[in-house]
């Protein structure tokens, strides 16, 4: 059964406006199947697409080895699966589109963008749009509308009063299943073997071979560790020593996952105006239910109830908003806030000039001490600056506690409570 995707319109629009449309993403979550739907769509108004995979080993050493015969076999428009696996095709592409003056000639797709984006970048600056496809929001699998997300009020009361309300059990459990579309989609006895499918057949092959390691079960342990420690700060040491590697390997290890799109990782809010603030980033897996497999959670009642219930919680809530972002073409504008004092914001969006503070609480009633740490962000709203440091400053937004309420509503003058199944 296939679930429409909200990248399709963003695809489409930018097709008519590039010659190229990249879309990355991690392995199997519906790049392909997204873009072959587009196809048989455009058949039906006329305009044959061809399809290659370089997944096909033959293929992919005729492409590696004679990029020109390969392009004059395979013409556009067409799509080429898994375009990292042939880098030496990019300079070919981008000479046949310098020829060109039509929009959309090439759609490519690629699971391992640390690779991929530096050849896009120096092949087909400006000729290419690279758009991103994580697993199933819950918005499309409900089929309600994508938007980004927004901190106010006309955002809280519309989302509401469009989507279906979820209680608790059904939102963890959907963080168990997860948002691979064949794994969401599985009986409920299915999910774990498929998880174990997914981490031998693509994960341990793909990303070992990135990572260049020789002991697999190290890496395993390492995946799990990462899964466990999903939702805080990195701290590379703690990494090292809980994976029993060094903190080279950690680094390198955790940039693998990153550019694999396995893993997100969002930067400490950085601001002048304000004194003493972390530079730790936070992580956060791009799908609970492959993090809480590895962390080794299977049921969502115990997930519920147990010691990471809140972190993946947290993990589920920055994963929606990403989507909300990233399914309508856009760069998420979030940023991780702590500062010295231990004082925390789990995200900052920032848009325009103004700091929207998101709390998220695996809590059915958040209260007004919930917000009690968005005063932090004070400073760059009232401080009395030199002009110089005058672009600086910026207005805090109306902020908003995630949880698992049934309704939005305001719990005090700096923000609203907003349910996690409305994103």
């Amino acid at each position: 059964m296939y679930i429409p995707r909200a990248l399709e319109q963003v695809v489409i629009k930018h097709s008519k406006h590039f010659k190229v449309v990249v879309v990355t993403g991690p392995r199997q979550v519906g790049k392909t199947t997204m873009l072959r739907h587009l196809i048989a769509k455009e058949q039906e108004r006329g305009t044959y697409r061809a399809y290659v995979t370089l997944d096909n080993t033959a293929l992919r050493a005729v492409a590696k080895e004679d990029p020109a015969l390969f392009l004059q076999r395979y013409q556009p428009p067409i799509l080429i699966d898994e375009i990292q696996y042939a880098p030496e095709l990019l300079p070919y592409i981008k000479a046949l589109v310098d020829e060109s003056d039509e929009k959309g000639l090439f759609w490519l797709t690629g699971s391992q963008p640390f690779h991929l984006m530096k050849n896009v970048s120096e092949s087909l600056a400006g000729r290419a749009s690279i758009v991103e496809l994580l697993g199933l929001s819950q918005t499309e699998l409900s089929g309600v509308k994508t938007e980004p997300f927004a901190s106010h009020e006309d955002y809280f009361l519309r989302r509401v009063s469009l989507t279906k309300k979820r209680n608790v059990q059904e939102i963890f459990s959907s963080m168990i299943r997860g948002s691979f579309p064949e794994i969401t989609l599985s009986e409920e006895s299915l999910i774990a073997d498929r998880y174990e499918s997914l981490i031998s057949t693509y994960l341990m092959r793909d990303v070992r071979d990135l990572a260049q390691v020789g002991d697999e079960l190290r890496f395993r342990r390492f995946l799990s560790i990462c899964a466990s420690l999903t939702s805080k700060p990195v701290v590379y040491a703690e990494l090292a020593r809980l994976a029993d590697i060094d903190e080279k390997t950690a680094k390198a290890w955790l940039s693998i996952l990153v550019s694999s799109c396995l893993i997100k990782i969002v930067s400490s809010y950085s601001n002048n105006l304000l004194k003493r603030l972390s530079k730790q980033p936070v992580m956060h897996f791009t799908d609970t239910g492959l993090c809480a497999h590895l962390a080794g959670w299977s049921n969502a009642r115990a997930l519920e109830l147990g010691a990471m219930g809140g972190q993946i919680f947290e993990t589920y809530v920055f994963g929606e908003i990403y989507k909300s972002f990233t399914n309508s073409g856009l760069k998420p504008p979030l940023h991780f806030f702590r500062n010295n004092d231990r004082k925390e914001i789990d995200l900052l969006l920032e848009e325009n000039g103004v700091l929207f503070p998101i709390e998220i609480k695996k809590s059915a009633s958040p209260a007004p001490h919930d917000t009690k740490n968005f005063s932090a962000l004070d400073p760059v709203a009232t401080a009395d600056v030199s002009h110089d440091l005058l672009s600086l400053k910026r207005e805090i937004g109306r902020g908003c506690v995630i949880c698992l309420t049934d309704d939005t509503y305001p719990i005090n003058t700096r923000a609203w409570a907003f349910p996690a199944w409305a994103i």
